[in-house]
């Protein structure tokens, strides 16, 4: 058994310097609690929303973020893992999932497809999620890389640990309320679910790290303000999928400790033969298709120095 540590981060959106110093306090928090591993969350640089400020914060692969995560595994002899707003020697900027061992060796995965506003700030990855890490065959994946089946199929049975993360928002509170509070229900059910399930669709146990607190940002193409929260959850579950720790969005920042099993076992359940693992509900679909096509011509514009 292996202490494993997930972290639950309060970002302040686009300041690099804050979110950095709050990630290195918590993963302190962890490693002298005794962890050996330590997921932060995706984008725990920069937090995560529709505003300007992000088309400049992200930071090379051998910049401060890496830093961190080199320091944090070499002080606590640890496996320490998480994602950022990585702009690489091509000019491209990529959500990097990056997991630093304790002898310094760096395993990378870069998030596949963009999630909605997402594509206004990176380009997706092309890469199969696994590497080696402090002796580990690890399975990274990225927030809504965890709904979607060919994540499931590159990482079954292939992996003895599953490091994710995500910056999951809520749905707004807009009229009729009573259609928009339901819509939001079934998305905060979601945000909770795919985590623990994605283990038994993999075989593996998992680290999910994740962001609590409110968000306010431009809506992309729309005259109004977003306003909601993230949300989910900050949990580790074994391989069959049990949650074995866990801290709810509106619990705040903090850390969640569990004993975890490292190994792969048999997968619990089928990946089935369709697109998503989840349902998404309308307002999330009609999202991910205009926002996708509002941000890549957004990044193109704003972000890319190709």
């Amino acid at each position: 058994m292996v202490l494993a540590a997930a972290v639950q981060l309060e970002a302040v959106l686009g300041d690099v310097s804050a979110n950095l110093a709050a990630c290195e306090r918590l993963a302190d928090e962890a490693g002298c609690a005794g962890a050996r591993i330590i997921a932060l969350p995706e984008f725990f640089s920069t937090g995560i929303g529709f505003v300007d400020a992000l088309k400049d914060a992200a930071l090379p692969p051998d910049g401060e973020a890496t830093a961190l995560l080199t320091t944090l595994a070499r002080r606590h002899r640890a496996l320490v893992g998480g994602s950022f707003l990585c702009r690489d020697a091509d000019g491209h900027v990529r959500n990097a999932y990056l997991a630093v061992g304790p002898d310094g060796a760096v395993g990378r995965h870069d998030k596949d497809l963009p999630t909605m506003w997402e594509n206004a700030f990176y380009t997706g990855g092309h890469d199969d999620g696994v590497f080696t890490a402090d002796g580990y065959q690890v399975g990274a994946a990225v927030c809504w890389e965890l709904m979607r089946t060919r994540t499931a199929a590159r990482l079954r049975s292939r992996v003895d640990l599953l490091m994710t993360g995500s910056g999951w928002w809520s749905i707004p509170r807009w009229r009729p309320h009573s259609v928009f509070d339901r819509w939001e229900r079934r998305n905060s059910m979601t945000a909770r679910a795919v985590a623990p399930m994605f283990a038994q669709y993999v075989g593996a146990p998992i680290l999910h790290a994740a962001h609590s607190g409110g968000l306010a940002c431009s809506m992309p193409w729309l005259p109004i303000t977003y306003r909601g929260h993230f949300e989910g959850a900050t949990l580790i579950a074994d391989a069959r999928g049990e949650i074995v720790a866990e801290r709810h969005a509106d619990e705040g920042a903090g850390v969640v400790l569990a004993d975890i099993e490292i190994g792969r076992q048999t997968p619990l359940l089928d990946v089935p033969q369709r697109y998503w693992l989840h349902q998404r509900g309308l307002l999330p679909t009609a999202a991910w298709h205009y926002q996708r096509w509002h941000g890549r011509r957004w990044y193109r514009r704003h972000v890319v120095r190709a």
